[in-house]
């Protein structure tokens, strides 16, 4: 444990310092976001961004998100164009990410982009990675921070149980509040939904005043155009089952709105709780030690599509 000591950094000019330090001599640094921990690296050298693959164990096909400070920063990287602009200008900062296409003088890394021609970009609202973005000035590349394919965290204490010391530092900044990770638009091509997530998609389709594609089938690795496309993706250890009304003799229960568990997402069938709650309490039942994890039915609009598209991944065959 004293050894995760040593990693813990304050969430305060002190903590912000020495994690811009870190990233500067590409160490790897873990840091809240309204969504979830991320383990952060400096997105232009390439020994940084290696780091993240190797210390989460994640393919080099899954490209990553760069978190940046503002707009302004977001278009030295990507060519914007009026879909960006109007999305940006009404959900940044905030939990969604953007695909555009990159500019030939970005200076990010390929590993970043699994060397595809596309870049996916966000500005996240938590105060502390305003603050540490701020204290870096510069992009950096942050997948979830936990090791590839398993629950996502949202909480310091799940990084240092999932990463432990592969990380030079982590920030803890609290809970997440949203819970899930962002949504991802594409927009190189028509707005296309590329993963549900933190920000329902009937608002991205109000804000640009049409309907987005939507992706339909299983994605080759080589089609990746964003984190979250495989199938299997943020599990337990435990099997998950999906729609189920109880549990199975060995199974805890994951209960939402009138059906009630071990853990519930939201007893009043409130979807922000749920969103807020459903890795939370993942973590948690698997901890229980049970050979699987039964969850009750969760409707499938607006953070619903996100939970439910995490819950399926989660309860997908792991040999895929």
């Amino acid at each position: 444990m004293s050894d995760l000591t040593k990693i813990m950094l304050s969430a305060d000019e002190t903590g912000f310092a020495r994690a811009a330090d870190l990233w500067k001599s590409c160490g790897l640094v873990a840091f809240p976001t309204e969504t979830v921990y991320g383990l952060g690296a400096d997105a232009r050298k390439d020994l940084a961004v290696a780091k993240i693959f190797e210390a989460k164990e994640r393919p080099t096909f899954n490209p990553l998100i760069v978190h940046v400070a503002s707009i302004a920063a977001a278009q030295e990287l990507v060519h914007w164009n009026d879909d960006a602009d109007r999305l940006a200008q009404a959900f940044w900062p905030g939990p969604l990410t953007l695909v555009l296409p990159l500019k030939d003088s970005a200076g990010i890394s390929p590993l970043v982009t699994a060397g595809k021609d596309t870049l996916a970009v966000r500005m996240p609202a938590h105060p502390v990675a305003q603050a540490l973005l701020a204290a870096f000035q510069g992009p950096i590349a942050a997948p979830s921070a936990n090791p590839s394919g398993r629950i996502s965290p949202t909480e310091a204490t799940h990084v240092a149980e999932g990463l432990g010391t592969r990380v030079n530092g982590i920030v803890d900044g609290g809970a997440c509040d949203v819970g899930v990770e962002s949504t991802i638009v594409g927009l190189f091509d028509a707005p296309t939904l590329l993963r549900p997530g933190g920000l329902p998609l009937e608002a991205i389709e109000a804000a640009i005043g049409t309907p987005l594609k939507t992706l339909s089938g299983q994605i080759a690795n080589d089609d990746l155009t964003a984190p979250g496309q495989l199938a299997s993706h943020y599990a337990p250890g435990a099997q998950v089952r999906l729609n189920a009304t109880q549990a199975h003799d060995g199974e805890v229960m994951l209960g939402f709105g009138d059906i009630a568990g071990d853990l519930t997402l939201s007893a009043s069938g409130d979807l922000r709780e749920a969103a807020a709650n459903l890795f939370h309490h993942l973590h948690r039942l698997d901890k229980m030690g049970a050979q699987g994890i039964a969850v009750a039915p969760v409707p499938n609009h607006g953070l619903g599509l996100a939970i439910n598209d995490r819950l399926s991944r989660a309860a997908a065959p792991r040999d895929l």
